[in-house]
């Protein structure tokens, strides 16, 4: 039972975890949206059962670049890449935007974003 107990969330995040890690807004936003279209690629090749070799065809990408890609690692492709990558694999995407619901992250001082700093660092370090 105390290894179930190690598990435990510490801290749990509403809304968008890349914010809540403490990147900046625009830096969040990216990060949602690159993983958002990952996980709907992701999805789609695991339903389809494609292998590394066909995607390499099918996305007109380099192994090493469709590696990446399955294993999930975003800070390496672009969003222009990832959307290329779910047309040619005929998945259809849009992109919504709109005001947030009211709380503007303009409102934030500078002391709330340099205290937020230390907690990407630790993020990105793990």
């Amino acid at each position: 039972m105390k290894s179930a107990e190690k598990n435990k969330p510490t801290y749990i995040v509403k809304g968008n975890i890349f914010d809540a890690l403490g990147f900046s807004a625009s830096e969040a936003s990216a990060l949602k949206i690159k993983a958002e279209i990952l996980s709907a690629i992701l999805e789609h090749v695991r339903a389809r059962r494609y292998t590394q070799a066909q995607l390499v065809d099918i996305l007109d990408e380099y192994q090493p670049s469709v590696s990446n890609l399955l294993k999930g690692r975003i800070s390496q492709v672009s969003i222009e890449k990832l959307l290329r990558y779910a047309d040619r694999l005929h998945l259809q995407t849009s992109i919504a935007v709109r005001p947030t619901d009211g709380r503007s992250r303009r409102g934030r001082t500078r002391a709330t974003a340099s205290a937020r700093r230390p907690a990407r660092k630790l993020a990105e370090a793990v």
